[in-house]
């Protein structure tokens, strides 16, 4: 099993097909960059985006401007769907190794969908387009420090088991994406790649540019990655809840307060224990409804009936807790 995996965003974690081209559509208009249909937009993913785009342009500060016009159209408008089953993909991989985004977004783009999709602390790192435009130079930074193999584990923390852990090696990574670039820039690192057929190229051309296997369907990528002897653990986010509010408070309570007993079952319980609060929230707040004395006429009428004193026996069990 890989120690580290590496996800590119678009057309692999989301669906870019229709929502990267209808915004860079705009840019290609804005521009005269001549890029007039979406399968010309997809073939320069072939080699790394921003080259290309450096080529279809060769005034650098109209190439700038055509770049950051298309950045800020991600930034402020980009809205994709994740692609159905992929974060499952992610928390089933995510207690096992350290996983990064490395993509060509920028960095508010791919926080508002991560945060979004509540997957962003399954993620340990985020190597973002706008503050390095080549993967292959954010998979050497990667692979040159020791600290980024620190796992997040679902949560703010980051653990490096005391910073004994080994350097990574091109060996111990790999890269998942939907394009010949990425997976070429991956071969011109060293490192792993496997393909997803879902996005911007095929299975065919992904292949050809050196890719592992290219998988039909997202789970493919869970048998692959993930060892069958260590499937029993799972990841914090999977807690199931009526509401993500609820399953984002239950990992940081069990982050904050340890549980004794097996440390997989600790956001359980303290989801649990959330029910309970707002359970017995709910109960007293039904409770003083009930028995409350809306004004002064009804008060004094009330405390002179012959059920005033079950009406208090009730609000003094409800005032307790019990």
């Amino acid at each position: 099993m890989p120690r580290a995996i590496l996800f590119d965003l678009d057309g692999t974690l989301v669906d870019t097909r229709a929502a990267s081209w209808e915004l860079f559509s705009e840019t290609n208009l804005a521009f005269a960059l001549g890029i007039d249909s979406r399968e010309a937009f997809f073939r320069a993913f072939e080699g790394n985006f921003f080259e290309s785009l450096a080529r279809l342009c060769p005034e650098p500060q109209r190439a700038e401007a055509a770049k950051q016009h298309f950045m800020e159209l991600l930034r402020t408008r980009y809205q994709p769907a994740l692609i159905p089953g992929m974060t499952d993909v992610v928390r089933a991989l995510a207690p096992h190794c350290t996983l990064a985004v490395i993509s060509s977004n920028g960095i508010e783009a791919i926080r508002r969908i991560l945060v979004g999709a509540d997957i962003a602390t399954c993620f340990s790192h985020v190597f973002s387009g706008d503050v390095e435009p080549k993967k292959s130079v954010s998979i050497r930074r990667f692979l040159g420090d020791q600290r980024y193999a620190a796992q997040r584990r679902c949560s703010p923390e980051y653990h490096d088991d005391g910073g004994a852990a080994e350097s990574l090696s091109s060996a111990d990574v790999v890269l998942v994406t939907d394009t010949v670039g990425d997976v070429k820039e991956a071969k011109e690192v060293g490192t792993r790649a496997v393909g997803v057929a879902w996005g911007m190229h095929t299975e065919r051309q992904l292949l050809s540019a050196g890719a592992e296997k290219v998988a039909l369907w997202p789970q493919e990528l869970v048998a692959w990655l993930r060892p069958g002897d260590r499937d029993s653990l799972t990841c914090a986010c999977t807690v199931q809840e009526s509401g993500s509010r609820v399953s984002r408070a239950a990992t940081e309570l069990s982050a904050r307060q340890p549980v004794q007993g097996s440390s997989d079952n600790a956001p359980a319980v303290a989801a649990g224990r959330i029910r309970r609060e707002q359970s017995l929230t709910f109960r007293t707040t039904q409770g003083h409804a009930i028995t409350g004395l809306p004004n002064a006429t009804q008060a004094s009428t009330w405390l002179t009936s012959p059920d005033a004193e079950l009406l208090q026996a009730v609000r003094r069990i409800v005032g307790s807790g019990s």
